[in-house]
C-alpha cells in the first residue's frame, strides 16, 4: 500500500489539525520554532476543507487525532503523559486517548467472541458488560466465567483495526522517506529504521494470543516482587482477537482524587512506578513498554497493578550493562565515564573528541541535580540532547528506541502521581544493586562460567572441525578468508580459551 497515494494522507492530516483547530494548540504548545509553523500551515490551511471533522463533543487535539486513526491515537498517548513537553492543558486533553475513546457495540463485541472462541457467549460467560474502557486496537468488557463464576477482563480487538492502522503506519513511511530525502541531515536518525520498528511493535498488538504470552512471561518474572501485580492469564478463553484475563481490582492511575480519597501515598506510588520499571528494564531485559496511566491501577494498600501487554520490550545483557553504566555515571556526575561508555559501546563514532562529548553531557545532567523535577523543563533538555546527538555523530540505536521512548513515559506517570518526585534519587539504589551484582569482578566470574560452559558443549566438536579444517586446506588453491581459515581461527581460539579457562598452558 505504500506509495505516492499516502501524500493524500499527510496533507488529510495537516488538514484535519487545521479543521478541527488543533494545529495552533500544539504547536504552542510545544513552542514550535517559526519554519515549522510556516511549513506546518502551508501543509493545513490551503486544504483545512478536505480534513475530517471529527467528533465536536472532543477537545481540538483529541479529536483531530481520534479522527486520524490509530497511530495517531498512538503517539498522543505517550505525549499525554508529559505535561511539561506539551503543557498541562494539552495534556489534560490527550490523556482521554489513553481508554476512554468511542467503543463498538456489544452485540460486535459478541459476534467476534463466537466466531473466536467457537462457542456460544453464554457457554463462557455467565455475564458480559457493556465496553468498560475502550482504547485505540482493542476495548473491554467486564465478565463472568459461566464455569467458575471467577471475575474476569475480556479484550476484544476493533472490528477492521488490521487494516485501518496499515493505512496510518504506511503513511509514516512516507513522512519518514520524505524527511530523508528533503533533510540529508535527519538521516543519522533513521526515520525509515523508527517507522519499520514502531510497526512491527504494534503488529504485535494486533494478535492478542502474542500478548497473552507476553503477560504470562511478564507474571513469572515480576512474580516475587513486592508492590506489584500481574493479572493472569486464562488460555482456554483467548485467540488471536479475544483474550481473558483475572479482573485486576484497583484505582486507575489517572484518577488522583480517588487515590487521594483511598489514603494511598502517592509519592511512594511515583517511586515504586520507576522503580519497578528500572528493575525489569536492568534485572530482566523485559519491561511493560506502554505504561501509561491508563494501563496502571493502584490498590488502597499502594500495589501497582498492571494491564495491556501488547508492547513489551527485551533488551540483552550487554545492552542492559551499558545502559545501566550511563544512568550510574549521571548519578555520580561521572561524565567522562559517561562518556567513555558510549565510546565503547559504539554509540559516538570514535573520531569525535571524548572530552568534548563529556563537557556537552555534563551540561545535560548538571541541571537536574539539586532541583525536583517541578523546576526542569523536560522539553529544554530534549532539545539540547538532540542538539549534542547530532554534533558528534550519534546514530539512533534502533534496540533502545522502545526503552528510550518508554522511559518517557514512565517518569511522566511518576510524575503525574509526584510533581516533586527526582528521577536521579530514585533510580539510584535501583542502578547501584545492578552495578553491584553485573558490573565488576563478580561479573566477570560469571561470565568466565557461561564462557566454560559453552566450550564444554563445542569442546567434543573440536577435533572434528580441525580435521574439516586440514581436509579444506589440502585443497587445491586454497584462498585466504575462505573456510577452511575460519575453522582453522574457531578451532585455535576454542582451544586457546578452553585451555586458559582450566588453567593448563596453550601448547607450542
Amino acid at each position: 500500500m505504500r506509495g505516492p497515494h499516502n501524500i493524500w494522507r499527510l496533507v488529510r492530516t495537516g488538514a484535519t489539525f487545521e479543521r478541527t483547530g488543533a494545529m495552533k494548540l500544539v504547536l504552542d504548545a510545544m513552542d514550535a520554532p517559526k519554519p515549522l509553523r510556516i511549513a506546518a500551515r502551508v501543509l493545513g490551511w490551503p486544504f483545512k476543507w478536505l480534513g475530517i471533522e471529527g467528533d465536536p463533543s472532543m477537545p481540538p487535539a483529541t479529536r483531530a487525532l481520534t479522527a486520524l486513526g490509530p497511530a495517531y491515537i498512538k503517539f498522543g498517548q505517550v505525549l499525554s503523559t508529559r505535561p511539561d513537553v506539551v503543557g498541562d492543558d494539552l495534556a489534560r486533553q490527550l490523556r482521554v486517548l489513553q481508554d476512554r475513546l468511542p467503543p463498538f457495540s456489544l452485540a460486535e463485541a459478541r459476534v467476534q467472541i463466537e466466531r473466536e472462541l467457537e462457542k456460544p457467549v453464554e457457554e463462557i460467560f455467565s455475564e458480559l458488560s457493556e465496553p468498560i474502557a475502550a482504547a485505540s486496537i482493542a476495548q473491554v468488557h467486564q465478565g463472568r466465567l459461566a464455569e467458575t463464576g471467577e471475575k474476569v477482563a475480556v479484550k476484544v480487538l476493533r472490528p477492521g483495526i488490521e487494516r485501518a492502522f496499515r493505512k496510518d503506519v504506511d503513511a509514516f513511511y512516507l513522512a519518514a522517506r520524505l524527511v530523508e530525502l528533503l533533510s540529508p541531515s535527519s538521516r543519522r536518525l533513521r526515520p525509515m529504521d523508527v517507522i519499520r520498528h514502531f510497526d512491527g511493535v504494534v503488529r504485535g498488538e494486533l494478535d492478542l494470543r502474542l500478548e497473552s504470552s507476553a503477560a504470562a512471561e511478564y507474571a513469572a518474572t515480576t512474580a516475587k516482587d513486592e508492590g506489584f501485580c500481574v493479572p493472569a492469564v486464562h488460555w482456554a478463553y483467548s485467540s488471536r482477537r479475544v483474550m481473558t484475563l483475572e479482573w485486576a481490582n484497583g484505582i486507575n492511575a489517572n484518577d488522583l482524587d480517588a487515590i487521594d480519597a483511598a489514603g494511598v501515598d502517592r509519592a511512594a506510588a511515583g517511586e515504586r512506578v520507576l522503580q519497578m520499571f528500572l528493575n525489569h528494564a536492568l534485572r530482566d531485559g523485559y519491561f511493560h513498554a506502554d505504561m501509561h496511566q491508563g494501563n496502571l491501577k493502584i490498590t488502597a494498600a499502594g500495589e501497582i497493578v498492571a494491564m495491556d501487554f501488547g508492547i513489551m520490550g527485551r533488551i540483552d545483557e550487554y545492552t542492559r550493562r551499558v545502559y545501566a553504566e550511563i544512568l550510574f555515571g549521571f548519578i555520580r556526575k561521572d561524565y567522562r565515564r559517561v562518556a567513555e561508555v558510549h565510546f565503547e559501546a559504539g554509540y559516538v563514532p570514535a573520531d569525535q573528541d571524548i572530552d568534548e562529548f563529556a563537557r556537552a553531557l555534563r551540561v545535560i545532567g548538571e541541571p537536574i541535580f539539586g532541583m525536583d523535577a517541578s523546576r526542569i523543563s523536560m522539553a529544554r533538555l530534549l532539545a539540547y540532547l538532540f542538539e549534542v546527538t547530532e554534533r558528534f555523530g550519534m546514530q539512533t540505536r534502533t534496540e533502545l528506541i522502545l526503552l528510550q521512548r518508554t522511559m518517557v513515559v514512565v517518569e511522566g506517570v511518576a510524575r503525574s502521581l509526584n510533581p516533586h518526585i527526582n528521577i536521579w534519587d530514585v533510580a539510584r539504589p535501583v542502578v547501584e544493586t545492578y552495578i553491584a551484582k553485573n558490573v565488576g569482578v563478580h561479573a566477570l566470574a560469571r561470565d568466565l562460567a557461561l564462557t566454560a560452559r559453552v566450550l564444554t558443549r563445542i569442546g567434543p566438536r573440536l577435533p572434528g572441525l580441525a580435521e574439516a579444517a586440514l581436509v579444506a586446506q589440502s585443497q587445491p588453491k586454497p584462498q585466504p578468508g575462505r573456510a577452511g581459515g575460519i575453522l582453522w581461527f574457531l578451532a585455535g581460539a576454542g582451544t586457546a580459551a578452553a585451555c586458559i579457562l582450566i588453567g593448563t598452558q596453550i601448547p607450542s
